[in-house]
């Protein structure tokens, strides 16, 4: 109806982005900047969509100009920051701290340069002053999570999805192996993972898909209280079953009409896996694991959205990741032997044995391309963008060593999880 809105070709740039499809994505963002060559949602969004290429010195282009311009200075600072991993102090580290003394920054601006100034210091090995701005960003947006809520529903969902009543209705759904689901914590490993599968010619990595949660939403699995989940589960016929499944799979096969397995790499669809066996009694769950703290320090060091709350406080993400484990330790009662453990650090070892054993619980035969999965095509959304493109490196493993005496709140909130 408009043709020439910038802001509705942005938000869909950013759809396309979001499904892993950069390459549509970096279409429209070009023509926004042609209509309007200071728009910052194009400024930002065509820089972005670069990045989930691998085109990295490219995006680093656009986002200098756009901070020369002055144009969504702090985001571009940001993704300026991701764009590499540096050896040197770089003079942009200067010129955010400089931007930080700028009282007139919204909140969320503040945090997105002070995130920017700890990937800076974090690469440059001076931690202490790394996690400080960390801790400053995530401060600054002020972000609470319920953690006495989120307790009280995974317990609704252990007492409601026991191992009899999955097993019951295991043959409602489809019985097709197609989907593959990858779970775990964030910056468990399931971006690394998922590339390594979908190197294989006969599989399809579809990104991370919001359609089982979608699903849970419609069913009220999703319902924070967990008072009614007992009703959503009394809702799930034969009938109702087989159709949502029969839905999925039809939404899964418009990605990829002939892989004979289509990945989707939502990190917390660990929280439905016992949907995912009332759907799919076929279906394979591959759960990434990672040392606990490693893990933990990933995320709080991001600029996670609002939906990750739980990750801005040292505490709260410990006692958040407890939670996780726990779910993750009834869902292997669930489903015994259905879900292959991926370790991180087993990965980062030996790729080549762990490899063969993901393509092997695929139920497909071994194809060398899958140890080359970082010269794979296509785009990844994700904030291991930059990271899946490098042959596997192991210097995040024991990561959290460099801010042990900083972090004590998130060690003490683990507590027997934390490794030390």
């Amino acid at each position: 109806m408009k043709p020439d809105l910038v802001e509705a070709l942005c938000a869909l740039g950013d759809a396309y982005n979001s499904f892993d499809k950069g390459e549509m994505a970096l279409l429209l963002f070009e023509k926004a900047l042609k209509i309007d060559q200071d728009h910052p949602l194009a400024r930002i969004g065509l820089p972005r969509a670069l990045m989930s290429l691998g085109r990295m010195d490219e995006a680093a282009l656009h986002l200098k100009e756009a901070i020369e311009r002055g144009i969504a200075v702090p985001a571009a600072h940001n993704a300026l920051a991701r764009t590499r991993k540096y050896t040197e102090e770089p003079p942009k580290l200067a010129a955010i701290l400089r931007e930080l003394q700028d009282p007139g920054h919204m909140p969320e601006e503040a945090a997105t340069l002070h995130h920017a100034a700890g990937k800076i210091l974090n690469d440059l090995r001076r931690y202490k002053e790394a996690i400080d701005h960390f801790k400053q960003g995530n401060q600054a947006r002020g972000q609470i999570f319920d953690i006495g809520s989120y307790r009280r529903w995974v317990d609704a969902m252990i007492e409601t999805f026991t191992p009899e009543l999955v097993a019951s209705m295991a043959a409602y759904g489809n019985p097709s192996e197609v989907p593959v689901f990858i779970v775990g914590m964030p910056r468990s490993g399931t971006t690394l993972t998922e590339q390594i599968c979908a190197s294989h010619p006969s599989v399809h990595g579809a990104g991370e898909l919001g359609k089982l949660a979608r699903t849970a939403n419609g069913l009220g699995l999703k319902d924070r209280t967990g008072a009614d989940l007992g009703k959503s589960i009394a809702k799930m016929t034969p009938d109702l079953s087989r159709t949502l499944a029969d839905e999925h799979l039809a939404y899964l096969r418009e990605r990829a009409p002939d892989a004979l397995r289509i990945v989707d790499k939502m990190p917390h669809n660990f929280e439905l896996i016992g949907l995912v066996g009332v759907l799919f009694a076929k279906a394979r769950i591959i759960h990434c694991r990672r040392d606990a703290i490693d893990n933990c320090i990933s995320c709080f060091v991001l600029q996670f959205s609002e939906a990750h709350s739980y990750s801005g406080d040292l505490q709260t993400l410990g006692l958040y990741y407890r939670e996780y484990d726990r779910l993750m330790r009834h869902w292997s009662k669930v489903l015994p032997g259905r879900i292959f453990e991926n370790r991180y650090e087993t990965l980062i070892e030996n790729q080549e044995e762990q490899s063969h054993r993901l393509i092997d619980y695929l139920g497909l035969p071994w194809d060398e391309v899958c140890l080359r999965f970082f010269d794979r095509a296509g785009s990844v959304n994700t904030y291991s963008n930059w990271q899946v493109r490098q042959p596997i490196y192991k210097s995040s493993v024991k990561r959290w060593k460099n801010y042990e005496s900083e972090i004590q709140p998130l060690i003490e909130a683990l507590g027997d999880l934390a490794e030390v």
